[in-house]
């Protein structure tokens, strides 16, 4: 890290959850309902705001190889299993 770049401190709550400071929301154009893909890289968290610039600048990358399920079926897979997991973890949870 270059000492020139800016840096700021924050804190993690119970649920793990984190304020990002509003310069580098106004920075990355994160508003309200931003989505984002969060992912460990070595011993760093990553965190990508999804938004309409990083969108459009990664149009092309997402094209499907012959023989690949179309994205949006993979994707609708994707969430039935990501519900099934859920749905798991609250029943594992839940007293009985």
């Amino acid at each position: 890290m270059s000492s020139t770049q800016k840096t700021d401190t924050v804190s993690f709550t119970v649920k793990g959850q984190v304020v990002i400071p509003s310069w580098l929301r106004k920075d990355f154009e994160i508003n309200e309902g931003t989505r984002a893909v969060v992912y460990k890289q070595d011993d760093h968290i990553v965190l990508k705001p999804l938004t309409a610039a990083a969108i459009s600048g990664a149009r092309g990358l997402l094209k499907k190889k012959p023989g690949e399920k179309p994205l949006r079926q993979w994707w609708a897979e994707y969430k039935k299993e990501e519900k099934a997991l859920e749905e798991a973890r609250y029943a594992r949870l839940r007293p009985r």
